[in-house]
């Protein structure tokens, strides 16, 4: 959870400008800019959460992993259960979630780039939906907000 202060003084929505000094506004600049920086690190640990559970049903379940490769996923098991505990694969419908943020629109960017780029030295052109990135971005919002509380 993030906390932040309460900061009235530094929007003229506000608070009456006439009444902020130089030094009240510029208390509350840095408030605002500490703020966002903390917003910013929420953001920064999910990208980080993200990378370090990037497909790693790969490793966890790699018999029935390799059992449905072997079949050019003719059998789908493994890959069933992979769009179930993985939330980068927005260019299926079965793998996207009702929660889908920009963290995964991230995701699926940076697995298709390094996938592509390392098994053939090309990225197929990556698409995405238009309702799947506002989904994501209205998400993203929510997400942050319910992770913020102000402190009296």
């Amino acid at each position: 959870m993030i906390e932040i202060g309460k900061s009235e003084t530094a929007d003229t929505r506000t608070c009456d400008v006439t009444k902020v000094s130089k030094e009240t506004l510029e208390a509350s600049s840095v408030q605002h800019i500490h703020d966002v920086y903390m917003g910013m690190r929420f953001f920064a640990n999910k990208l980080e959460e993200s990378a370090r559970m990037h497909d790693w049903d790969k490793l966890t379940e790699i018999d029935h992993f390799h059992s449905d490769f072997k079949t050019g996923f003719a059998e789908t098991g493994w890959w069933d259960n992979h769009l179930k505990v993985n939330r980068h694969h927005l260019n299926s419908d079965d793998g996207v979630r009702d929660d889908v943020n920009l963290v995964d629109v991230i995701d699926y960017i940076v697995d298709c780039i390094m996938a592509g780029m390392a098994r053939s030295g090309s990225v197929y052109d990556l698409e995405i939906s238009d309702e799947v990135l506002r989904k994501a971005f209205h998400n993203t919002v929510e997400l942050l907000k319910a992770n913020v509380t102000v402190s009296k």
